[in-house]
């Protein structure tokens, strides 16, 4: 495979923050070598265990998830009966619960384990950046921040699904789609925080906020809260899952979000970037990878050896 400029710089980095040994480095720039140009071929032919191959989120991250999303789900199935009270199908799920003071307390509860987890989550990413940062590892590439480099994708992407291009765009650990679930995400939960806060302190923020501010505030929170929760739900429900979970090639379900590990073909599909860094930063990936291009007759004739480290060529469009 020749790699295109932003592959080829994306691996010398990662040889270089991993501080590569030179037999290292000739072994992964062999197997790159061996890879077809062709991705599509590629990754539809390496083996791949539903379960994960490569590493992809560590244990804090799954932790945080399973805390949020259960406490979402709860958090709707709590709260939704408490607004619409008086509906004939919220009293018996009320009074299921023991009464709606008794799904009020249960809610928010809900609610401020769902705050703990974000507090959880934001402390995980600072802290783990600048570890990073310490180590000199730190990359802002691989992280969820948007780049100009996800408008680029966008595009591409849309080129392929309309069969203008042969194969998906070289993303990296988070693409684009990701990217916006992610900060979707970020601000429903923010807009029911605040929403939230104001039922439970009225008075804190009628003290902060302008006499002639305040109760138009109040009513906009009252509006915003039980609204952006079903939008949220409606989102999770038909987005978010069909994405991750019912999507062609991962259904029934991926186990990403349990075992922190990502399948070799979807990772070479929609994460080719992360995929490099793979090849050097998991020592039997590169092993594994030659043996199924041996195996399935895909690998490309090396007899003139390898490109030389640092070659940049572009691939054919």
């Amino acid at each position: 495979m020749i790699l295109t400029d932003e592959a080829r710089t994306v691996l010398e980095r990662s040889l270089r923050d991993n501080r590569s040994t030179p037999q290292d480095i000739r072994e992964i720039e062999e197997v790159i070598a061996m890879m077809p140009d062709d991705r599509v071929l590629l990754q539809k032919n390496v083996d791949s265990n539903p379960i994960g191959d490569l590493p992809r989120y560590s244990i804090h991250i799954r932790i945080q998830h399973l805390l949020t999303f259960t406490t979402f789900l709860l958090l709707a199935f709590t709260g939704m009966p408490v607004h619409y009270f008086g509906a004939f199908w919220a009293q018996p799920f009320n009074e299921l619960l023991g009464g709606i003071e008794v799904t009020r307390i249960i809610h928010r509860t809900l609610a401020v384990t769902m705050i703990a987890s974000m507090v959880y989550h934001v402390l995980t990413l600072a802290l783990g950046s600048w570890f990073l940062h310490r180590q000199g590892r730190f990359d802002l590439k691989r992280t969820i921040v948007p780049q100009p480099k996800d408008i680029i994708d966008f595009r591409q992407d849309v080129l392929y699904f309309a069969g203008k291009r042969a194969c998906r765009p070289e993303m990296d650990k988070f693409m684009y789609k990701q990217k916006i679930h992610y900060f979707a995400a970020a601000f429903g939960n923010s807009v029911m925080i605040v929403s939230g806060s104001a039922f439970l302190f009225p008075d804190v923020w009628a003290s902060i906020l302008p006499v002639a501010v305040a109760g138009y505030f109040q009513e906009m929170m009252r509006l915003s809260h039980p609204h952006e929760a079903l939008l949220a739900l409606l989102a999770i429900a038909f987005w978010h899952w069909y994405n991750v979970h019912l999507a062609p090639g991962r259904f029934p379900m991926q186990w990403t979000f349990l075992t922190g590990r990502i399948t070799r073909e979807h990772q070479i599909e929609e994460h080719f970037l992360e995929y490099l860094r793979c090849l050097v930063e998991v020592p039997e990936e590169k092993r594994i990878l030659r043996e199924m291009l041996l195996t399935r007759r895909i690998a490309q004739d090396v007899s003139a050896g390898p490109p030389e480290a640092g070659q940049l060529r572009e691939q054919p469009a």
